[in-house]
């Protein structure tokens, strides 16, 4: 099997979060770093201040390599202050605005690529994959390393791969897309993904949804890229039919279990995120919260259909009323069963502050929580909320339960994290995640993750299916809850990069494999 001595690899999420690719390839740094100790590299967009939440300058990195760079793309050169500490490279691609059309018109020309129809952020992304791949060949031939590959992932980063394979193609070249922008454009503008999924054609939806520059550039560079992957059998599904391109390997998105605590720190690491979450809730309404409420949340983008935030908010709603009308418990295993429950909804934007179902109070945390958010927030809140210099691991692990109910999700992030903290999750069969765990035989919250199934029709039972979980989860003897919860760290650990990053070895051998023989 080919391995390389070098990896390049880049996002538009590198020290830059904004969703799950933020994950994926933060978690993943660590055991990339373990192979291939700093002969990885991440190349990510520099946002200034905003970039240094994440990242460490350090000037005396590759000192030499930096006065060898192309003058029209400066770049920051240190470490992603993640597991790992692999070295980043961030970079301005400014200067190429001026060249636009003529890069442009080259895609074309070379690749198939139409940018005529652009807007939006596709000129910013498409200017800094390009500069990615002039910055990446700089560093090859500085390094000398005749064994590389260069990872981009999604559409943000693809003329990297367009300019390696003219400029450099004995790189050989990796393209992951994490969601097919159709499929998701799809899913968002309330069309039945699935119902009518084998009569959908990539480029007429493309036309349709105003979708045409990002689908094409995503779409070509699934076409010449040495190896093509994505994150699920569900995505995978999806490049075949909209992209015209069945994935080469299936690539799985795993988790570092560095990031969780253990023994008598995860006691105390409960003990405090269950206090802040409590103490918050109270501030907001003014009122004393039992110690015993059931804590249980949803996080995420600000994707109200795709992510399941409707039906997370309905479910609320249902359960508040399934609660009220309950008769008393008629056993004593329930004398210490939560009456209240407190629900946060963690997405960015959602500037509602708190709402009330009967006995279910739902807390909406309006960004994203990353240690940092004290002298960083706009919204009008009560002073001193305890949430504000919280990270969202360090509030996860003291989670009852998280409902994750998605729509539309290729893997699924958030229910991952959530087992892995040790925190049963509700999913759905149509998230990536959800998907694996059924394979791996959960059949309820009783196995770490209960499973619903999800169609373009069943809306309200998915919303009913979600509240009775709740409700039964609310209903089970401490001795089941502890069961559970050990589940779903069991079912992590199978999920865990050390077991996971199998797949991108192969998929850096399909990739070396087709660039040697150039």
């Amino acid at each position: 099997m080919n391995a390389p001595d070098y990896i390049f690899e880049t996002s538009w999420e590198v020290c830059n979060r904004v969703g799950g690719i933020y994950a994926v390839l933060s978690t993943r740094a660590a055991s990339m770093q373990k192979e291939h100790p700093d002969k990885v590299f991440f190349f990510g967009p520099d946002f200034g201040i905003h970039s240094d939440i994440y990242f460490k300058e350090d000037k005396t990195l590759l000192r030499a390599w930096r006065t060898k760079l192309d003058a029209r793309i400066p770049v920051r050169v240190g470490r992603w202050m993640v597991p790992g500490e692999p070295i980043a490279i961030l970079l301005k691609a400014d200067k190429l605005w001026a060249e636009k059309d003529q890069i442009y018109a080259w895609a074309w020309e070379n690749f198939g690529v139409r940018s005529h129809a652009a807007y939006g952020d596709y000129d910013e992304s498409c200017l800094f994959g390009y500069a990615a791949g002039i910055v990446m060949e700089s560093l090859y031939n500085y390094l000398k390393c005749p064994v590389t590959v260069a990872h981009a992932n999604e559409w943000q980063t693809a003329f990297s791969i367009f300019y390696l394979r003219q400029h450099c193609p004995q790189i050989g070249t990796l393209f992951t897309t994490h969601a097919t922008g159709i499929g998701r454009s799809i899913a968002g503008n309330g069309k039945p993904l699935y119902d009518y999924f084998e009569g959908y054609h990539g480029d007429q939806m493309a036309e349709e949804l105003n979708m045409v520059s990002k689908h094409s550039v995503e779409k070509m560079a699934a076409h010449w890229a040495d190896c093509f992957t994505t994150v699920s059998d569900i995505t995978a599904r999806e490049c075949a039919q909209l992209l015209d391109k069945p994935v080469d390997i299936v690539t799985p998105n795993g988790f570092e279990p560095g990031f969780v605590p253990s023994g008598k720190a995860f006691i105390t690491a409960r003990a405090a995120a269950r206090a802040a979450l409590i103490s918050t809730a109270e501030k907001l309404l003014n009122t004393r919260l039992s110690d015993n409420s059931l804590l249980l949340c949803i996080a995420g983008r600000l994707e109200w259909k795709n992510k399941g935030i409707d039906v997370f908010l309905k479910a609320m709603a249902c359960l508040g009323d399934k609660l009220y009308h309950a008769p008393s418990a008629p056993s004593s295993i329930l004398r210490n069963a939560p009456t209240e429950v407190i629900a946060f909804v963690m997405v960015p934007y959602l500037d509602k502050p708190v709402t009330r179902f009967g006995k279910v109070t739902v807390v909406f945390v309006p960004y994203y929580l990353n240690g940092k958010q004290r002298d960083n927030i706009s919204t009008p809140q009560p002073n001193n909320l305890p949430l504000a210099d919280k990270s969202y691991y360090e509030l996860l692990v003291g989670m009852d339960l998280t409902v994750f109910p998605s729509y539309y999700e290729p893997w699924g992030y958030t229910p991952l994290e959530s087992t892995a903290f040790h925190v049963p999750t509700i999913t759905t069969d149509v998230a990536g995640f959800g998907a694996w765990a059924v394979k791996e035989g959960a059949t309820g919250l009783k196995d770490g993750v209960a499973v619903i199934h999800r169609t373009d029709s069943n809306f309200d039972d998915v919303v009913d299916n979600v509240a009775l979980n709740i409700l039964r989860f609310m209903q089970q003897p401490d001795e089941n809850i502890v069961a559970a919860r050990k589940a779903a760290a069991a079912l992590a650990k199978k999920a865990e990069w050390r077991n996971f990053f199998k797949f991108y070895r192969k998929a850096y051998d399909i990739a070396l494999t087709k660039s040697l023989s150039r």
